[in-house]
């Protein structure tokens, strides 16, 4: 694994710490930004949930100049993290938090601009855990939330305040890229809504 672009260009990363981390593949990794860019998409404050080696945060400091934030339940998963902003130079504008997603989902916190998630593709509970973070203090108008997830996984096109902008799927990966709306309106419960993007 490697710094795609940007700064850090080049800079090799140290890979999982175990077999409880599946890192986005380079070649998706480049996909998911160059459809960022496309979508003249970056952020000043950036939020890597399910940081696992922090590839995604990584890159996205590199190429923005971001500051961010790396969520990891697991210990191991965070040493590798740390060690990666050490080898690229970043340490001083990031933030590695060992805890459960769930748990900093739920914990008040200052908004993001660009949000990941890379959660294990099988996880049943993320669009649960999506319409938790549409609901958090964590998105604001305009934050744009990028989501790794395998291509059997069927993600609402709407969820809460999240409105699905692109899917890419390569091979067995895929991607969807949500951008948040203005809060819902009272009596709004921003039950997920599923539609048909094949049109």
């Amino acid at each position: 694994m490697r710094v795609i672009a940007g700064d850090a260009k080049g800079r090799p990363l140290l890979g999982p710490a175990g077999p409880f981390t599946r890192p986005m593949q380079d070649k998706i990794k480049e996909a998911l930004f160059s459809m960022l860019w496309s979508l003249d998409v970056d952020g000043l404050k950036v939020l890597d949930l399910y940081a696992g080696t922090g590839a995604i945060g990584i890159e996205a400091m590199s190429r923005w100049g971001a500051a961010a934030t790396f969520v990891d339940g697991n210990e191991a998963a965070c040493n590798v993290v740390r060690k990666n902003l050490d080898r690229t130079g970043f340490s001083g504008d990031a933030q590695v938090r060992r805890m459960s997603v769930e748990r900093y989902i739920e914990t008040p916190n200052q908004p993001f601009d660009v949000i990941f998630l890379d959660p294990p593709y099988a996880d049943p509970d993320i669009e649960a855990t999506l319409l938790k973070l549409a609901k958090s203090t964590l998105i604001q108008s305009g934050t744009v939330v990028a989501i790794g997830h395998w291509p059997k996984l069927e993600l609402p096109e709407e969820i809460g305040r999240l409105s699905l902008l692109r899917r890419r799927c390569h091979g067995d990966s895929c991607f969807s890229i949500y951008e948040a709306d203005l809060p819902p309106a009272e009596g709004d419960d921003g039950a997920a809504a599923t539609r048909d993007l094949s049109g």
